[in-house]
């Protein structure tokens, strides 16, 4: 898969992308934002895990952000089961160096219309930490809406916190 979106691209994950991918995710600003099962110090090894699993697996929902057909972030889809078989969340993160150039927010957008296209869905949903409203900022100039605050939801860096989710709905 592969969205070309002038200066950046979303594209599937490929051997090679792993020192890149390091280098970007290895940030305790990015980790503060993400699930404790995303690795602090983000090493080599790691990056190598990830990109082995993504490159293997076809239905994989998993593709990166690259600029210059450089790895520098991530976008997935996740697809729910069950009765929420119609939903699906949205994670992203990019390198530190990126941010405040629009590319989050227009991966998001492009993302979710990948998504919309591509599955059985009508809702997709993401989850920001209370402290993040760079991340809630994103979501709203791609077209998300502030559904609500799960008050104490989250507990990151011995801190229990809100969680606010934003939601696009499409029937």
């Amino acid at each position: 898969m592969e969205l070309n979106l002038g200066h950046f691209s979303i594209r599937s994950w490929r051997l090679g992308d792993e020192v890149s991918l390091a280098r970007q995710a290895n940030n305790r600003k990015i980790w503060l934002n993400v699930r404790d099962r995303f690795p602090h110090p983000y090493t080599l090894k790691d990056a190598e895990g990830w990109v082995k699993k993504a490159t293997s697996d076809p239905s994989c929902n998993d593709f990166a952000i690259a600029v210059d057909d450089v790895a520098v972030g991530g976008i997935s889809i996740f697809l729910q089961t069950d009765i929420f078989r119609r939903s699906a969340e949205i994670g992203y993160l990019l390198g530190e160096e990126f941010w405040g150039r629009g590319i989050a927010t227009e991966a998001v957008r492009a993302m979710t219309e990948y998504a919309f296209s591509h599955f059985d869905i009508c809702r997709i949903y993401a989850g920001v930490f209370e402290w993040n409203p760079q991340s809630m900022r994103v979501l709203e100039k791609a077209g998300y809406e502030f559904e609500g605050r799960m008050k104490k939801s989250v507990t990151k860096e011995g801190q229990t916190i809100d969680e606010c989710i934003y939601a696009i709905v499409r029937l």
